[in-house]
């Protein structure tokens, strides 16, 4: 068996994410995780919010390294299913999406896709959380993420940190609004979006 993917920044961040999400996912619930990576939220997160059905979501290439987490004990996450944004998405509606670490990978056209489909899979109520790096006014909020966005460009000019303003717009196009706005740690951000 070949030894499951880490990431160092999921270990790290995920306590942050779970306090905010206890605070705006306290209603039972389906919950889609979108492009939910090595698994390590999947896992951990899942547990710790046993009135959420949390079901993870990545590219077929992905969900072999999913299920190698979803294994650990206190995991109540359901099997991972596939998602590719632009073609195929699992059927909802959903309570709640969340995204860690995803907006900054896809070209902005796959963002745009991303938050269209994904509104059209929530429920009227529904929220949607996005966690990550964002820039605000168009600079940079710390050194750190200007060399991390000048790597993503570098691997592929398609990628890149977005515009929190351009992110706020594209959600407002779906009739959804951003109801917070939260610090997380190393420079990222949860924001959530929803009716209001």
């Amino acid at each position: 068996m070949t030894e499951r993917p880490y990431s160092q920044a999921a270990e790290n961040n995920k306590a942050p994410i779970l306090s905010v999400l206890q605070q705006h996912c306290q209603a039972p619930g389906a919950l889609l995780e979108i492009g939910a990576g090595t698994g390590q939220h999947a896992a951990w997160l899942s547990g710790r919010l046993p009135h959420l059905h949390w079901q993870p979501s990545d590219v077929a290439a992905n969900l072999p390294h999913i299920r190698q987490w979803l294994s650990d004990p206190g995991c109540r996450a359901l099997p991972p299913v596939e998602l590719d944004v632009a073609a195929h998405w699992p059927t909802g509606p959903f309570d709640y999406l969340f995204t860690a670490n995803t907006f900054h990978i896809m070209a902005a056209t796959l963002v745009e896709t991303c938050i269209q489909e994904g509104c059209r899979q929530l429920t009227d109520q529904g929220k949607f959380l996005v966690y990550g790096p964002f820039n605000y006014d168009g600079q940079y909020t710390s050194d750190s993420n200007r060399q991390f966005d000048q790597w993503l460009k570098e691997m592929d000019d398609k990628r890149g940190i977005r515009d929190h303003e351009w992110v706020v717009e594209q959600f407002a196009r779906q009739q959804r609004h951003l109801l917070a706005d939260h610090e997380m740690p190393a420079n990222n951000r949860l924001l959530v979006f929803g009716r209001g």
